[in-house]
């Protein structure tokens, strides 16, 4: 297994010692049950930017009798600098998010890219062998076949890209487009979230390397005599414990809490890392909107917005988050009552696991709008936690969700603040039995399709002789309905 970061996290002490965290996040929460039961190892990068003895030690003691092995990519300030700050996140982030205005093309950032991916194939080769399954994850190591098939490396290699894959006008933004794309080829599977960026990636085949043929309904490319299988393997939460947690005592006690602080209230939450492809300020602007479109929403309604820090260094980012506040401060002061009803509650801190959990089962709707999302976990864990089965998700259609949860989320263009303003006034109007059949079916796709089997899914893809077993995720196009009943009830 490799990705960026291991699934240990170590950070120094004042006094200079080390200490290991476990790292979060659906894809450590899927993959260490495989390397549990299995054996194997991660690669990975550990967290801090040195290499000292106690390093290797201190990783050992995280994992102990677990089964698996961990192998640090150590990083030194500039390479951190250059390859995660720089190329990953300020070229492929925005390019791939459909935001290529905020691209910083630095061709030094490239270099520093390479050199990294070949540090990473450096300890791959230390550790694997023929028969391994290598297994790597993430737009920060798109050049790592590439390096290993240069090395002689023999091993089946698959890819998973967790963010989305731009269209091929915008992929032509980039500088290095050809080699980046090519190197991709080098992997024997490579898998998407969604049938849409699998469909943008082709198109990027066809048009720019006309020796690949695509073949097998798009499950195939040829190039070179090598054949790369390609799919689409949407990545799910753990539902059953999600499910779990919420119905706990003590997420229970906590989410009555939270309601009572705001009682006979519809209380519409929004968890987002600070990130400009999250849509926060567009989110805030759409609930302006809905409390002076529908004046009966006034003191019936309250937004809980959960903004998690998230390189708040960085003057863009942090842009954002002025941004943001000022937003909450220019609507409370607008719409605040004297007697205590607060518009926005607006939290700027991390949560844990349980003080999620407690939130999501004290919303009564989630309004998820980002601009552009590879799928977003966070509707899928709301939808897990609402076992009352009343709950209300607001999604936007361009997250990679809406495939699977369209048949019971109100989807929203999120640049449209008019619609999901009228989407908001909706969701609080919505019967209880048009709820429940609503989070009865979101739920139903959670549970159907849970991290673990996205991991099977994928693993059986790469060894599957027959491509007409590769599961078939369900597609999502954009419906003239809404937009017609929104104009019919203008002009009437």
């Amino acid at each position: 297994m490799v990705s960026n970061r291991l699934p240990f996290v170590l950070s120094r002490t004042a006094d200079g010692g080390l200490v290991s965290r476990p790292g979060s996040g659906g894809l450590v929460t899927a993959l260490l049950p495989v390397l549990r039961d299995r054996g194997g190892v991660w690669v990975g990068w550990p967290g801090i930017a040195d290499h000292d003895a106690d390093v290797e030690a201190a990783l050992a003691g995280a994992t102990g009798k677990a089964g698996y092995q961990l192998a640090p990519v150590m990083l030194g300030a500039e390479e951190v600098a250059g390859f995660y700050h720089g190329f990953s996140n300020e070229v492929l982030w925005p390019l791939f998010h459909d935001l290529q205005s905020l691209c910083n093309f630095d061709p030094a950032y490239w270099r520093s890219y390479g050199e990294v991916n070949h540090k990473y194939a450096q300890v791959v080769l230390d550790h694997a062998r023929a028969d391994d399954f290598v297994w790597v994850h993430d737009y920060q190591l798109l050049l790592l076949a590439a390096e290993l098939r240069r090395a002689g490396l023999v091993a089946p290699l698959g890819f998973f890209l967790h963010i989305p894959f731009p269209p091929l006008d915008i992929y032509l933004k980039l500088p290095w487009r050809f080699t980046l794309l090519r190197a991709l080829l080098d992997f024997d599977l490579i898998g998407f979230q969604t049938l849409r960026d699998q469909r943008n990636f082709l198109q990027c085949v066809r048009a720019l390397l006309p020796a690949a043929r695509v073949m097998q309904r798009g499950r195939l490319v040829r190039i070179d005599g090598h054949q790369v299988r390609v799919g689409s393997f949407p990545i799910g939460i753990d539902a059953g414990a999600f499910q779990r947690q919420a119905s706990s005592p003590t997420v229970i006690a906590a989410a009555e809490a939270l309601r009572a602080e705001l009682p006979h209230r519809e209380l519409i939450l929004g968890v987002d890392r600070l990130d400009y492809t999250k849509g926060i300020p567009l989110r805030l602007t759409a609930f302006r909107t809905a409390l002076r479109k529908y004046p009966d929403l006034q003191g019936r309604v309250t937004l809980l917005q959960v903004v998690v820090p998230s390189r708040d260094d960085i003057p863009q980012y942090r842009d954002l988050k002025t941004r943001i506040e000022q937003l909450v401060g220019e609507i409370n002061g607008e719409f605040t009552r004297p007697g205590g009803w607060v518009p926005i509650h607006y939290v700027y801190r991390a949560l844990d696991r349980l003080d999620l959990v407690a939130y999501y089962r004290a919303a009564h709707i989630a309004l998820v709008t980002p601009l552009k999302d590879g799928m977003n976990l966070v509707a899928k864990e709301f939808c897990a936690c609402s076992v009352g089965g009343d709950g209300v998700l607001i999604l936007s259609e361009f997250a990679g969700a809406a495939a699977q949860l369209q048949h019971g989320a109100l989807l929203v263009n999120p640049y449209d603040v008019e619609a999901t303003a009228d989407a908001i006034h909706q969701a609080c109007m919505l019967p209880p039995a048009e709820r429940r059949r609503r989070m009865t079916a979101l739920r139903r796709a959670v549970r159907r399709q849970d991290v673990f089997g996205w991991v099977n899914g994928f693993l059986e893809a790469a060894i599957a002789r027959d491509l007409g077993a590769f599961p078939l995720p369900e597609d999502y196009r954009p419906s003239a309905e809404a937009e017609q009943a929104y104009w019919d009830t203008e002009l009437a």
